[in-house]
């Protein structure tokens, strides 16, 4: 038989801790999980919880205190800056609650980056047309990013998110700025995308709505994580 593939993250032992005023204060303590690839997953919990830092340690923007984060098998706290720079650029994208977009950048510029920034920018235009036209926004293609609408630039940010055809794409309260009705279609556009290329998504996000579109659901609370059922009670989000 086969061996089984690595999980697309793994958190072994993993803790944070920041120093306030000479304090030591713990954000995540003890953490050690395992995510199968191709599943949605919510991560759940209130402000200021630790779920975005749990994400920010997964994209290895932040490192842990102690402990061992795991992407696609490689220990990405254990790589230099530039080594974690390069493997987040082939291997996740980011959907940022405030967008993120570049304001000097038109639409389609903004999603052909990450091409450019992965060696591919000669055809960058090609490939990043087909994800305009699926988020609905190829007719806005050489827009800037203040004439669109909030729900607009989340899906601009989705598009740039997938240019790149990660195999792990983060979302920090993708619908956190939007509104009820805007949020889920955005929230939606991003499961239905990301579920169509086989390809994992994380979520971090306080709305037991957005948890209700996840396969699985982890809920951070008093510095740990622990799985809940991925029935959460809540509307679920429509198209």
């Amino acid at each position: 038989m086969a061996p089984s593939p690595p999980p697309i993250v793994a958190l072994r032992g993993v803790a944070k801790r920041y120093d306030e005023a000479g304090r030591p204060h713990t954000v995540l303590d003890d953490v050690s999980l395992e995510l199968p690839e191709g599943e949605v997953v919510a991560i759940l919990g209130r402000s200021g919880s630790g779920k975005s830092t749990l994400l920010n340690l997964i994209a290895g923007i932040d490192a842990p205190t102690a402990g061992v984060v795991e992407v696609a098998g490689v220990p990405v706290n254990r790589l230099s800056e530039r080594e974690r720079t390069l493997f987040r650029r082939h291997t996740i994208g980011f959907v940022f609650q405030f967008f993120n977009l570049i304001p000097t950048l038109t639409v389609l510029e903004n999603v052909c980056l990450p091409l450019e920034l992965t060696g591919r920018g000669p055809g960058a235009p090609a490939a990043a047309l087909p994800l305009l036209d699926a988020v609905g926004l190829a007719d806005r293609r050489d827009s800037y990013p203040d004439r669109l609408s909030g729900g607009e630039q989340q899906r601009v940010a989705i598009a740039r998110a997938l240019a790149a055809d990660p195999r792990l794409v983060l979302a920090d309260e993708p619908t956190g700025n939007l509104d009820a009705e805007t949020g889920d279609r955005v929230l939606d556009l991003l499961v239905r995308l990301t579920r169509a290329r086989g390809r994992s998504l994380i979520m971090a996000t306080h709305s037991h709505a957005v948890a209700a579109a996840a396969d699985r659901v982890l809920r951070v609370d008093g510095h740990h994580v622990v799985a809940m059922p991925a029935a959460v009670p809540g509307a679920a989000a429509t198209a």
